[in-house]
């Protein structure tokens, strides 16, 4: 196994689909698609890339650090209490533990990401 992964932006692979829990959804019928690349045998560090549909939903970090980079589409995350921030292709943000807001989807939107826990 190699310690040097190259991801497939166009063909990731099969993805699993998702849905936001009930308790998380605020607003639409988003769907989620998750293409975990580099997980295997990292419990604490994965990495991959995510899909959204349009809706809106509660992001909640818990103890969890997320690097994100937008490849397409557009939200708007909003911490609680702050003022809401707009992101697009080419925008990269990072989630500190202890984010807790809402992630609205836009326009359908894909990202790389980077979660450690």
């Amino acid at each position: 196994m190699s310690n040097l992964i190259a991801f497939d932006l166009a063909a990731p692979g099969p993805a699993r689909e998702s849905k936001p829990a009930p308790d998380r959804l605020i607003a639409g019928d988003p769907s989620y698609k998750t293409w975990e690349i580099a997980a295997a045998g990292h419990k604490d560090i994965r990495t991959g890339i995510w899909e959204a549909t349009p809706g809106v939903t509660r992001s909640i970090k818990g103890e969890t650090w997320e690097y994100c980079t937008i490849l397409s589409g557009v939200v708007v995350l909003t911490e609680d209490g702050g003022t809401p921030r707009r992101f697009s292709a080419g925008d990269t943000f990072v989630l500190r533990p202890g984010f807790v807001g809402t992630w609205q989807t836009l326009e359908t939107v894909r990202k790389l990401w980077v979660a450690v826990s």
